[in-house]
């Protein structure tokens, strides 16, 4: 890979600044060689794996948890089918999981839209099961102090 893209040919093709790409560097996502003059070249490999970093941030995913997904993949060539089911199986389980909760709290949201109390005895939402009363005294949310 002598040849590859230069940082500012990997920028045009991804959308990202030369500056994400550095940063994206620093955390293993990819990882350029050195031609005879010393300059970074990417491999094309690396355009999809900037981009499938950026679609996983897009839905919510940290850094740090993609990135673990992306460093057990060869190096400066294109990951192979298997390699992305493996990594998409990963994903789907916490999106399925995400999307389990974020429906949770629309219907617990609904149900204190609804009746507008958000009572610490009762609500589902912030206190289920009064668990806060048992915790001690005051404003345990406001106050840093949950559990």
């Amino acid at each position: 890979m002598t040849q590859g893209l230069t940082i500012g040919d990997l920028a045009a093709r991804t959308g990202l600044a030369v500056s994400a790409i550095r940063f994206y560097e620093t955390h293993d996502i990819v990882k350029p060689v050195r031609n005879d003059g010393g300059h970074r070249r990417y491999g094309r490999s690396d355009i999809r794996r900037l981009s499938f970093v950026m679609a996983a941030q897009k839905l919510g995913f940290s850094l740090s948890e993609i990135a673990p997904h992306l460093r057990r993949l060869p190096d400066h060539k294109a990951p192979t089918k298997a390699d992305w089911t493996r990594i998409g199986k990963t994903f789907r389980r916490d999106i399925d999981a995400r999307i389990a909760a974020l429906e949770d709290l629309r219907e617990k949201l609904d149900g204190c839209i609804g009746c507008g109390c958000l009572s610490l005895d009762k609500c589902a939402l912030y206190n289920p099961a009064d668990i806060k009363g048992q915790e001690g005294t005051g404003p345990r949310n406001l106050k840093g102090m949950t559990s």
